[in-house]
């Protein structure tokens, strides 16, 4: 999916909050920031050695160059420079578009999926477009930019609110859906 990403869009820093140990973004992207809460998380990133076996041989070209890891709440202030990302990545860490805004630069993109409600939050919000969608297929997954307009459809329209997305801590569910969905801010 990253590898598409990168195919798709100049990305040279992407900030992965809630992360846990999914090291797949550094297979694609030069420099990846990871930032989760979870202990056994900072244990794994703290292992060198470890994250330079897991990404041995599986790195696109220039891909894989900077590995940085926070054990940081993506929801408060961390180290990172306002405006120095590229891309935001959100997949099943819960609604964090609010909270790491602030890191991305301007003409950045989002990259979220529905589980937690980012994606259905980021649909909602004025200053992002739907630029593609990850579909998955029989080759894994694959990204899909015609027929936009087709999806981020609610089933029930009373659900696409935003205090609703955020007590439920769930997505929209969609008349058609995909994996994870690439805004432009």
């Amino acid at each position: 999916m990253f590898g598409a990403v990168a195919d798709f869009i100049p990305v040279e820093r992407a900030l992965y909050a809630g992360s846990y140990v999914d090291l797949s973004a550094s297979t694609a992207f030069a420099c990846v920031t990871y930032v989760d809460t979870d202990a056994r998380a900072a244990r794994f990133f703290a292992d060198a050695d470890l994250v330079a076996e897991e990404l041995a041989g599986r790195c696109r070209e220039g891909a894989g160059r900077e590995v940085r890891f926070l054990a940081a709440d993506y929801s408060q202030p961390f180290e990172v420079d306002d405006g120095s990302q590229d891309l935001v990545i959100s997949l099943f860490a819960g609604p964090m578009w609010d909270a790491v805004r602030r890191y991305l630069r301007p003409g950045g993109w989002l990259l979220a999926n529905a589980s937690h409600g980012d994606a259905s939050l980021a649909a909602l919000d004025p200053s992002l477009e739907l630029i593609a969608v990850i579909a998955s297929g029989a080759h894994g997954h694959e990204l899909v930019i015609d027929n936009l307009g087709e999806y981020l459809i609610p089933k029930r329209a009373d659900r696409a609110r935003e205090e609703l997305i955020r007590s439920s801590g769930r997505g929209v569910e969609y008349t058609r859906s995909a994996f994870a969905y690439l805004f432009a801010t």
